[in-house]
């Protein structure tokens, strides 16, 4: 039965999580992993520091192949980072056990990842494989998507579920909206980013489980 789980840990345990080191004001967004051959390409937003900053602090990491700026919108940027599957740790671990990353939001305290597995068993692998490498992880929440559950309520994570009744709340779907990203980010104490982010694959979510499949985009 498909299961999504919560994991925490330490700043400094996940690759990324070296930026804080000097930037400690930093917020970290995966956006999405990609595996490719021989390395993992991990996208991420960064707010709080300039570009060129964050580039610099990964320039002597032992993992890091090559990184570089995609976008910026304001005062966030999104980075590329090719990252060598031979460097021990989460995200290899995640390339190795076939663990679909949800969600991925790191801090100076530490990171948090939204996973899901096809059943139980693919969780319990991706820990055991972070035990092996002394990971210190923290399942903090594990979620069986249950046949109870509707489909429309299984295609949300918390996190986006969170995000749209928010939005719906207080007013963005409305015309003209009664309140923009910004405030709704304040709220949710993420960034503007984020919320989008979290409104649009929630959106992209519902569709999936409500349209026909004839009326999907091929």
């Amino acid at each position: 039965m498909a299961t999504e789980a919560t994991f925490t840990v330490p700043a400094d345990e996940f690759p990324l999580g070296t930026i804080f080191e000097e930037l400690p004001d930093v917020t970290i967004e995966l956006e999405r992993i990609i595996p490719a051959q021989d390395v993992v390409i991990p996208y991420f937003w960064v707010r709080g520091t300039d570009a060129d900053d964050v580039a610099g602090t990964f320039r002597d990491h032992p993992g890091v192949e090559d990184i570089r700026l995609v976008d910026s919108v304001g005062d966030q940027y999104l980075l590329r980072v090719e990252w060598t599957l031979n460097y021990d740790g989460i995200l290899s671990s995640l390339t190795e056990t076939e663990i679909p990353l949800i969600e991925a939001v790191g801090t100076n305290e530490q990171w948090t990842f939204d996973v899901r597995g096809d059943d139980r068993t693919d969780i319990a692998a991706f820990q055991r494989r972070c035990r092996e490498l002394d990971i210190p992880i923290t399942l903090t929440k594990l979620h069986a998507l249950t046949p109870i559950e509707s489909e429309t309520e299984a295609a949300l994570t918390d996190a986006q579920r969170e995000a749209l009744v928010l939005g719906y709340d207080r007013g963005y779907f409305e015309t003209p909206r009664a309140v923009t990203m910004d405030e709704l980010g304040d709220e949710l104490g993420i960034t503007q980013q984020a919320v989008a982010s979290r409104l649009r694959r929630g959106i992209e979510n519902l569709l999936e489980t409500t349209l026909p499949e004839t009326e999907r985009r091929v």
